[in-house]
């Protein structure tokens, strides 16, 4: 069963009570490889931002940032890295499984281990990824495949919500794949995300 809104929070809050920044300020590796995709001015949407550390790797790349996360202690800590690092980023408390998905809205989606959704729940998710899209905007994701529940370095317990390359393909062929790729890799990122991974990449540009 899906976790509602405050036991959702809490867990997160438990999680990201830490004094430290359990993911590190440091922005993933996968979304700086797409550093071309990304120009000053352009909209971008981080979904489920946590602390904040990709979100301010945006707005250092001169892009409007808008992340959005179900905690407000990692949003406060996502807000003191962007003046630490002297960025300007908007952040704001939602839960994404209930966002309300503005159509063509923004350039650049920017998903990185959105691994808290069921089954039932991503479909939704996707569909806003797409929707919220403006035309040749891109979808920029990383996330774990079904093998990362044998690592144990990250992402829930649970098979049934990593991603597979099948599942990409369908939930965005309307979108032009530019890149799509499964592979395994050593993550250093945080105490959290830490050691041998199953990962996938995903680069969609949304048609004109």
């Amino acid at each position: 069963m899906a976790q509602g809104f405050d036991d959702a929070r809490a867990f997160w809050d438990q999680r990201f009570s830490a004094p430290e920044y359990i993911f590190g300020t440091e922005p993933n590796v996968f979304l700086t490889g797409q550093a071309g995709l990304f120009k000053s001015g352009q909209r971008a949407l981080d979904i489920a931002c946590g602390e904040g550390r990709n979100s301010v790797w945006l707005a250092r790349q001169g892009c409007d940032v808008l992340g959005i996360d179900i905690s407000p202690l990692a949003l406060k800590k996502a807000q003191r890295l962007a003046e630490n690092q002297n960025v300007r980023a908007q952040f704001r408390l939602a839960d994404v499984r209930e966002w309300e998905w503005s159509t063509a809205a923004f350039d650049a989606v920017v998903c990185i281990f959105i691994q808290f959704a069921a089954p039932a729940e991503r479909k939704r998710l996707f569909e806003g990824f797409r929707a919220t899209l403006k035309p040749g905007g891109v979808l920029v994701l990383q996330g774990y495949t079904p093998r990362q529940v044998e690592y144990k370095t990250g992402g829930p317990p649970d098979a049934a919500h990593m991603y597979t390359r099948e599942m990409l393909e369908q939930a965005f062929a309307e979108l032009q794949i530019l890149h799509l790729r499964e592979h395994e890799d050593t993550l250093a990122e945080g105490t959290k995300h830490v050691g041998r991974s199953a990962l996938i990449d995903l680069v969609a540009r949304k048609p004109d």
